[in-house]
């Protein structure tokens, strides 16, 4: 069970730093209420789950071969620190605004959709994170754990997705600066964490 805890606040982690689909929520959210926000972070994370897919299917039976295991596990240690790092330095950037809102629930599901599936960078951040896991996960676990693990990292994007939604929507009023910071702090030292321990991974893998 704590594996998969610890899988679900990955989840979390991953989905926390302040970037752009955060700021879409955001700023939905505020505008429209909670379910434009929570639709833009749903269509997000559809788009992450297909490029989970993608990444399993096209690295999964090369991950036993310590090249690989090596390669990802220092892949995820680097884009996870960066990613860590940039939620840190770019914390407190996002600005609060108001106003009538008019697009569709639909159309909020395909921005937060079309947003992270055209990102360049969301293809490299899930095969370096989602390949590091896999690198663990085939190597420790079965089919059915692999699974649940993976549904985890899910299910903790997902518990994001709706806190930011009630957040922006329940909670405008403190939607202040400092809490922004605080979040973004947060997310980027858990970041950092997992991928220290992703680089100490892939120290073991080589030389141990």
């Amino acid at each position: 069970m704590g594996v998969y805890i610890s899988y679900i606040f990955l989840g979390l982690s991953l989905a926390a730093p302040i970037g752009p689909i955060n700021a879409a929520q955001l700023d939905r959210g505020i505008k429209g209420g909670f379910f434009h926000a929570w639709l833009v972070g749903l269509g997000a994370m559809i788009a992450d789950a297909i490029y989970m897919v993608l990444v399993y299917l096209g690295v999964v039976h090369f991950l036993e071969t310590p090249f690989m295991q090596t390669f990802l596990w220092l892949f995820g240690f680097f884009v996870l620190v960066y990613t860590g790092i940039e939620s840190m330095i770019g914390a407190g950037k996002i600005t609060r605004s108001k106003g009538q809102f008019s697009e569709s629930l639909t159309r909020s599901f395909f921005a937060g959709f079309f947003m992270s599936l055209s990102s360049p960078l969301t293809i490299l951040f899930w095969l370096g994170i989602y390949g590091s896991a896999l690198a663990n996960m085939t190597t420790s676990y079965g089919m059915n754990q692999l699974l649940l693990c993976s549904g985890a990292i899910l299910f903790g994007v997902l518990i994001w997705d709706v806190t930011m939604a009630c957040v922006a929507s329940s909670f405008r009023r403190y939607l202040t600066n400092k809490l922004l910071v605080g979040i973004s702090v947060l997310s980027g030292l858990s970041l950092i964490g997992f991928g220290i321990y992703f680089g100490v991974q892939a120290v073991h893998v080589l030389f141990g």
